[in-house]
């Protein structure tokens, strides 16, 4: 890896991905900010403190090809190189019945969790293939969900099982390019996304529990942790989650 790294975190503008940016920034990178909300990511510019001269906002919709092209190009034209992609933006759905979600929020909800991880690495790749020297390190957000559903979370169980796949595809596809593709399945980070956790959510019995949460700096420093490993090492997969959480046995 050159002197100079590379980062890009999208869904940046709040929770893992604003964690992770600052923790990258700390450790040298100049970390290209995706997210749809400006005001957001200049928040966590400005959490940055001393380290906001390397965390760079730029708006991007990842579901939009025209504007994840355009942000790695801007990343192109900035830095030259890409050694990180966190593939890290997604959205979850309204907790209803199966046969009750609207279309257009599935839609929705692939376009952003799935299309947008696949169309930025697609971007990335390219990158990663023609820089010198040859190589990079992505990183898909899985979840908990990827392995075992929550009640009514068709859309977001469904596109994080279909996540593994790509990250299993990326894996495949690139090694020769000497690019590494990892995924992070990450339960009950304290976010604003998993705020509700505190008063109770859906078990599979039916009951409404409250859920114990981890610290979100902790996810952003086992991904700091696979970031610094050499292209020759790669963790394909890690699960990090709050101890007591209902994940294995759920419920």
């Amino acid at each position: 890896m050159s002197e100079l790294k590379v980062a890009v975190i999208t869904g940046a503008g709040s929770g893992i991905g604003r964690a992770v940016a600052i923790h990258l920034a700390r450790a040298g990178y100049q970390v290209a900010l995706a997210g749809r909300r400006l005001d957001a990511l200049e928040e966590t510019k400005k959490e940055g403190g001393a380290l906001a001269s390397n965390l760079h906002p730029i708006v991007t919709d990842v579901s939009d090809e025209g504007s994840v092209n355009a942000l790695f190009a801007e990343v192109v034209r900035r830095w030259g190189r890409l050694d990180v992609l966190f593939n890290n933006a997604g959205r979850g759905g309204p907790p209803v019945p199966i046969e009750d979600l609207p279309v257009d929020i599935w839609k929705d909800i692939v376009n952003i969790n799935l299309t947008g991880m696949f169309l930025c690495a697609q971007a990335a790749i390219r990158i990663m293939k023609s820089q010198t020297p040859q190589g990079g390190r992505i990183i898909n957000n899985g979840s908990i969900s990827a392995h075992a559903p929550r009640p009514f979370s068709i859309g977001y169980t469904a596109t994080k099982h279909a996540v593994t796949g790509l990250t299993k595809s990326i894996s495949l596809d690139t090694r020769a390019y000497r690019i590494a593709c990892s995924q992070i399945d990450i339960g009950n980070a304290a976010t604003p996304m998993t705020e509700r956790m505190t008063k109770g959510v859906p078990q599979p019995d039916g009951s409404t529990r409250v859920e114990p949460r981890m610290d979100v700096n902790h996810v952003a420093q086992t991904i700091t942790q696979m970031v610094s490993f050499p292209l020759e090492t790669n963790v394909q997969f890690v699960t990090i989650m709050a101890t007591t959480m209902p994940f294995v046995g759920r419920g």
